[in-house]
């Protein structure tokens, strides 16, 4: 009763106040720079996050063009039609990533690895209904479940909890989604890479497509915080950038996946920029351990870890403490 009364109450108050609030929404580009390194942790600057960004912009509408080209003989995929040929397609599609994993002793398989997936399989949705991530799971459902590395996440913290009692439970703040958001979308090229799609190479397109929408939408929330972008602007380079028109402008997710990234600061960019981390750290553990280093072993360390800031599971696994740390306030 007391929380429900103070919630209504605080909705109260926002409504008085909403009126007299006409002034920029972002917190500015020095206050977004204090807020990376002193709260996230992060090496990287918002001009350092920007030019990954559209580093990783480009990059993904070039390479989308060149599979496209790649794969013009070969019939679009069409998304399935009905309720019941979206859920057994799914559960395909989980047997079929596990077993890709197994077999090329890519991470090793826990009790949870495949649960954790049919528990998140998604929902068929009408197509005037699909949002962005429906658009790609209901034409090749392992393009997302590949993201789906954040469940595993929360499967092991509850199966195997980590020895310091630090990391143990969920951080009480949002510093932990450059490895998180990070892993899973580096988890997303990894795969392709790795020969996921081999067998079905229209699916490569759509991790591009998804690659590009992650950029897109993290570069506007970038300008968004530096002023430069009103929430509308942030939203229309959002469409405007994102492939296929993949994008709709009369569902949810669009205003919803902004406004958040207003409110927290670091969290759209850290798809990006915390693939990218991920991958320098694979690089240098690769080129500390020699050839015979595997993919395994690179996620046994990485899980060992815990989930904390990417820079601070550099720190562990390479012994280097991050020059901007010594800095922190």
């Amino acid at each position: 009763r007391d929380a429900r009364t103070a919630t209504l109450s605080f909705v109260e108050w926002l409504e008085r106040q909403a009126p007299t609030k006409d002034g920029p929404s972002g917190i500015g580009v020095d206050q977004y720079d204090w807020y990376l390194k002193n709260v996230h942790l992060s090496p990287f600057s918002w001009r350092e996050e920007k030019a990954q960004l559209e580093r990783a912009l480009f990059r993904a509408r070039t390479t989308l063009k060149l599979e496209e080209q790649r794969n013009r003989g070969l019939p679009a995929l069409r998304p399935v039609g009905t309720a019941y040929s979206y859920g057994r397609r799914a559960r395909q599609r989980v047997d079929k990533y596990v077993s890709f994993l197994r077999r090329n002793a890519i991470i090793s398989i826990e009790p949870y690895t495949k649960q954790s997936l049919l528990d998140h399989l998604g929902s068929y949705r009408e197509p005037e209904d699909r949002n962005f991530f429906h658009q790609a799971t209901h034409r090749e459902p392992m393009t997302l479940f590949t993201h789906y590395f954040q469940w595993w996440d929360l499967a092991r913290m509850q199966a195997s909890p980590h020895p310091s009692p630090i990391r143990q439970g969920p951080l009480l703040y949002n510093i932990f989604d450059s490895r998180s958001e990070g892993m899973a979308t580096a988890m997303e090229e990894m795969m392709l890479h790795a020969g996921l799609y081999d067998d079905n190479p229209r699916a490569r397109e759509i991790v591009w497509v998804m690659q590009a929408q992650r950029a897109a939408r993290g570069l506007a929330s970038l300008y968004a915080h530096a002023n430069e972008f009103s929430i509308a602007d942030a939203a229309d380079f959002h469409v405007e950038w994102t492939p296929r028109d993949w994008i709709r402008r009369d569902l949810g997710l669009l205003s919803f996946e902004q406004q958040l990234y207003l409110r927290q600061p670091g969290y759209g960019t850290s798809d990006i920029t915390g693939k990218n981390h991920v991958e320098r750290l694979f690089a240098k553990r690769v080129e500390a351990e020699g050839e015979d280093y595997s993919t395994k072993d690179f996620f046994a360390e990485l899980n060992a870890a815990g989930l904390i800031p990417m820079s601070l599971i550099e720190w562990r696994l390479t012994g280097e403490k991050p020059d901007f740390l010594d800095d922190i306030e």
